[in-house]
């Protein structure tokens, strides 16, 4: 089972996207914060240490990634999230850095014939990011996420499509990552039925 945690939050001037999950071929419950698109540090804590075998070990693994996620978004809220990390950039350092940038073009027709399109282009410090990989994450009640992936052609623009009942697209949501030259950058878009 796959599981995660997404949270964006403000603190000061800084937004933090905080990404919590579990990553089951290194065995980790690990907890990334990013500023601009960028990790800036991370907690993870071996599955050995908070789970043992059995049936419950996937219930009491989210537990523990849920707190995970909690302690750290209580960290930023709190200004200690240094003492949190187990590596850490502070946003001082950060400030220079070209921010990779997504938008969605398309955010007023998304649904059409029975499919969901969106039209995304990302950017670097305002230059189109051609071959940044996007990775799709679409969820929805009653029904396992979908993911998929898509890379950008040479303006920086990407397109997904998703064949989806218009009447779920206001309880479901669409999670992008952009990934493209070592950075990333995370999005989280809200859908709205269109009638």
């Amino acid at each position: 089972m796959i599981f995660g945690f997404n949270t964006d939050i403000k603190q000061q001037d800084t937004v933090y996207h905080v990404q919590s999950e579990a990553r089951e071929s290194e065995r980790l419950l690990q907890t990334q914060v990013f500023v601009k698109g960028r990790c800036i540090g991370k907690r993870a804590v071996p599955y050995a240490l908070v789970s043992s075998e059995g049936d419950d070990g996937d219930p009491h693994k989210e537990k523990m990634l849920r707190e995970q996620h909690r302690q750290v978004l209580d960290a930023i809220r709190e200004g200690k999230l240094d003492s949190l990390l187990d590596k850490r950039e502070s946003p001082e350092t950060l400030s220079g850095i070209k921010e990779l940038e997504m938008e969605w073009l398309n955010s007023n027709s998304v649904h059409a014939g029975g499919n969901l399109m969106m039209h995304l282009r990302v950017t670097d410090g305002g230059a189109a990011a051609e071959g940044a990989r996007l990775t799709f994450r679409f969820a929805r009640p009653d029904a396992a996420p979908y993911y998929a992936q898509v890379l950008t052609d040479a303006s920086g623009n990407a397109e997904m499509s998703f064949q989806v009942d218009e009447a779920v697209l206001a309880v479901s949501s669409v999670l992008v990552q952009a990934s493209y030259s070592g950075r990333t950058a995370t999005r989280k878009f809200r859908l709205r039925s269109t009638g």
